[in-house]
């Protein structure tokens, strides 16, 4: 009885372990999905996102700027498990450690140079100096990183996803703009309170 016990809970822990190795966006039985709140043929306009085009000539922001076609801006990526962003970098910006835990991060470089790099679950570094024209993949679900170090020059990437909703947990807000508690935070770090404060104080957003 009990090796008959154990063969079953080994199958069900091998069918939970190929389930959580091939999770990603959940298969759809048509071959796409409408909107419930849409009530009229749907035609090529629904299939077309035209939020880049603001981006066409115009000035770079004075600041790091992420525009995305994502499932919440384009409702016709769901189901269809991709997406993508353009990533803007003015001279000395960064996009500061985060993580996308639906999907991995496919980074083309079109103008300018990044610093790029990830940490693995080991806490190692791979990291890497891209020109334009170069490429980089970011893993599924660990820390990263990009930095415009040019002080003169902007930098300009299409980043894409295999997921119509990738979902970005941005490391510096998660921790010091939510509400853990101080005392917890700089038990973490192993610093005081003060410390933690003044970096809430930092990352606060602008009146």
């Amino acid at each position: 009885m009990a090796s008959t016990q154990k063969f079953f809970f080994l199958l069900l822990s091998s069918f939970a372990i190929i389930r959580m190795a091939s999770a990603a966006d959940p298969d759809i039985t048509s071959d796409f999905v409408i909107p419930s709140n849409v009530t009229t043929p749907v035609d090529g306009n629904f299939f077309t996102f035209t939020g880049f085009r603001t981006l066409v000539g115009a000035p770079l922001p004075p600041n790091f700027k992420v525009t995305k076609a994502s499932m919440a801006e384009f409702p016709a990526l769901n189901g269809q498990s991709v997406s993508l962003a353009v990533l803007e970098f003015p001279a000395g910006t960064t996009n500061p450690p985060h993580t996308h835990p639906r999907s991995a991060e496919l980074l083309f470089l079109i103008q300018g140079s990044l610093q790029v790099g990830f940490v693995d679950t080991t806490n190692k570094l791979f990291s890497q100096t891209l020109q334009a024209g170069d490429m980089f993949v970011f893993p599924k679900g660990l820390v990263h990183f990009q930095y415009n170090a040019d002080a003169q020059k902007p930098a300009i990437s299409v980043s894409a996803f295999g997921s119509a909703s990738a979902g970005t947990v941005s490391l510096p807000t998660t921790l010091f703009t939510t509400s853990i508690d101080d005392t917890i935070l700089a038990k973490a770090f192993k610093t005081d309170v003060a410390t933690i404060q003044a970096l809430k104080a930092g990352l606060a957003p602008k009146p």
